[in-house]
């Protein structure tokens, strides 16, 4: 039997509080006594019950005395400095009482963490589908919000191991940016650790966050890019997940903008180029400015780079099947590259080459790999996360994974940027004109329903996909939950501070799903969970 909780809730101007003082009481009777002994103490000690009821008048009265004298002389209505809310107290145990009764994991040990089933990367692996295990929660309720350093944006989107949520956040400060990677209990919300510096030593802060982090196989090692579109000089960072401690980090005259892929000790990554209005391609040091980005792989267990693939402006997420990483070529670059990830010794030993094949696609290709049993499927399209372009255009390309001969492709009418969520043979497309997309894949890629999301708001994050349901954000800061069978719109939640509406339009997080929870990053409403009636897949 759980305890009723004991509630202090004291009213201005002696409104009547005895019905809250004797539900204390009776409380904290039940939880010294046990309910059948204080029944036993109630008949054969009568005074026990009396002398509690008679100390809680007496409390009453004074509260009631000293609560009037204040008001007296008060100017306002506006409580004094420093005085506690007991209203929000209330509410707030009563809130953390529905997480204990419901989420049993919230006690255990915050550095507890399960090791991750293979691969634990961006989506939760290459079909993209963000969404780990369990139940579907629909009829969602706000679980918890974790606010981050002020003005925190979560452009990055989160990813779950056990009870551990793993995230970063951005913020904004013309002409750069700072960010922070953080862990928290994933039934609380609490941080666990939150690191804002990448070099201790010299108090150098690191650069806001796009890139979305992964996990290695043994769940020790976070892996992140670092830096945003225009940023140059950043890493591809590794942390302990038990303590937030930098293991190690590579620089790039670049950023790393593209979530990093793991297999096995091996860790992938994309160094993206800045292009330069009006051309829009790189310019100056060829070694710096402009240089037009490549690929690079480390070994994750000591951080030694492994080798670097020359391959245009690689911002998208790469996916690794068997050794082969695909990856998506951005602007001026419009292709898909299959690239071998192993060492350049091993390679050259077996005489193998690091490119397997190059497709070219006609836009460029920004978005994240996702794959589909011999299928690399992928995004593409005109415009970018920030600004549309004034004649979209779009493309979903569905390639060969052994040759990268074009199976089919499906014409869409505008960019996709986001990651691409596949599961039985259904593809679920995020759209930049604010539709989601069904596409049939095993009628090659035929349109089985679109919903729009909203006028003029894109839908630019990957959606979250667990089978009989769909969860996508659109820019402006709204989750949706869509009948995955029709499309049809089930709920809408605004997820932005109700006190501080994201105006910027970067609400680019993407819904993670575990556990019949369901975790997502916001432009002004921090990193939030919700829980809600689930459904089993």
């Amino acid at each position: 039997m759980t305890p009723l909780a004991v509630v202090p809730i004291f009213v201005n101007a002696g409104a009547a509080i005895l019905p809250a003082v004797l539900a204390g009481i009776v409380s904290l009777a039940a939880i010294l006594f046990k309910p059948r002994e204080w029944l036993r103490i109630c008949r054969t000690r009568p005074a026990v019950p009396l002398g509690l009821l008679a100390a809680g008048i007496l409390l009453w009265l004074t509260v009631g005395w000293f609560s009037r004298a204040p008001a007296a002389s008060s100017r306002n209505n506006n409580p004094p400095t420093g005085e506690t809310n007991w209203v929000r107290f209330a509410l707030d145990l009563q809130q953390a009482e529905i997480r204990a009764a419901t989420q049993p994991e919230a006690n255990q040990s915050n550095t507890e963490a399960t090791a991750p089933s293979l691969p634990n990367y961006f989506r939760s692996g290459p079909a993209r589908t963000g969404h780990a295990c369990g139940p579907s929660p629909i009829g969602l309720q706000a679980l918890w919000e974790y606010p981050g350093e002020e003005n925190a944006m979560m452009l990055s989107s989160p990813i779950v191991c056990g009870n551990a949520v793993y995230g970063a956040s951005t913020v904004l400060d013309p002409p750069g940016s700072y960010g922070a990677v953080f862990r928290l209990n994933a039934a609380s919300g609490e941080a666990v650790w939150c690191t804002t510096l990448k070099d201790p030593q010299t108090k150098k802060d690191f650069k806001g966050f796009f890139s979305s982090p992964a996990l290695s196989a043994d769940g020790k090692s976070l892996l992140i890019g670092q830096g945003l579109h225009l940023d140059f000089e950043s890493e591809l960072v590794c942390l302990d997940t038990q303590t937030g401690a930098v293991r190690w980090m590579i620089p790039t005259p670049l950023h790393v903008e593209g979530s990093p892929a793991i297999e096995g000790d091996i860790v992938v990554a994309g160094a993206g180029a800045v292009e330069k209005e009006p051309e829009h391609k790189p310019k100056g040091n060829p070694e710096k400015e402009g240089n037009p980005g490549y690929v690079f792989a480390a070994r994750i267990s000591d951080g030694k780079l492994l080798w670097k693939y020359p391959v245009i402006d690689p911002e998208s997420s790469p996916a690794i099947i068997d050794g082969v990483a695909y990856i998506g070529s951005g602007v001026n670059g419009n292709a898909v590259c299959a690239l071998r990830i192993a060492p350049d010794e091993e390679l050259k030993t077996k005489g193998l080459d690091r490119l397997v094949w190059k497709t070219t696609t006609p836009y460029p290709a920004t978005g994240a790999v996702s794959i589909d049993g011999d299928l690399v499927i992928i995004g593409c399209g005109k415009g970018d996360f920030v600004f549309a372009a004034p004649d979209p255009e779009g493309l979903v390309l569905a390639l060969d994974r052994s040759t990268g001969a074009i199976r089919w492709k499906t014409v869409i009418p505008d960019a996709v940027l986001g990651a691409i969520a596949i599961r039985d043979g259904k593809a679920i497309v995020p759209v930049r004109n604010g539709e989601v997309l069904a596409l049939d894949l095993t009628h090659n890629g035929s349109i089985l329903w679109r919903t729009p999301l909203g006028e003029n708001a894109a839908v630019l994050a990957a959606p979250a996909f667990t089978g009989s349901y769909v969860y996508a954000m659109n820019q402006r800061g709204y989750l949706f939950v869509l009948d995955a069978t029709h499309g049809n719109v089930i709920e809408r939640h605004y997820l932005n501070s109700p006190n501080n509406p994201g105006e910027q339009g970067l609400s680019l997080s993407a819904p993670f799903i575990t556990g019949g929870k369901l975790f997502v990053g916001t432009e002004t409403g921090g990193l939030r969970a919700f829980t809600g009636k689930t459904l089993i897949e």
